[in-house]
């Protein structure tokens, strides 16, 4: 899904406001979690996953193409970690398996 896609399910849901609306609204979200990741912290959204960054140190790389070693230099890039209810919903359980498997975590 692109973000003109989610622009347009969000403004069927909810017909009382305008696309434009939601396209800001959108873009809005998208750019506090831009700006916070620059600022080095961390973005999380119940339910949904967390935002974060890793730094990947500098490294000698190899051009695969000639075989010549390369200087890579360091990296900042986000990561993205989906949260315990995501993953529930991407494998598909049920409910009540959703229910048990908490229940279960309880007990332990």
């Amino acid at each position: 899904m692109i973000k003109s896609e989610l622009v347009l399910k969000i403004a069927e849901q909810n017909p009382h406001l305008y696309q434009r609306d939601v396209e800001n609204i959108v873009t809005a979200i998208l750019e506090e979690i831009t700006k916070a990741l620059a600022n080095e912290d961390r973005v999380e959204l119940r339910g949904f996953g967390a935002f974060s960054i890793k730094r990947r140190t500098a490294r000698v790389g190899r051009n695969p193409r000639t075989g010549a070693h390369v200087e890579v230099s360091e990296k900042i890039v986000p990561y993205f970690k989906t949260g315990k209810e995501m993953r529930l919903r991407l494998n598909k359980l049920p409910v009540t398996a959703r229910k048990a498997a908490k229940a279960a975590k309880a007990d332990a």
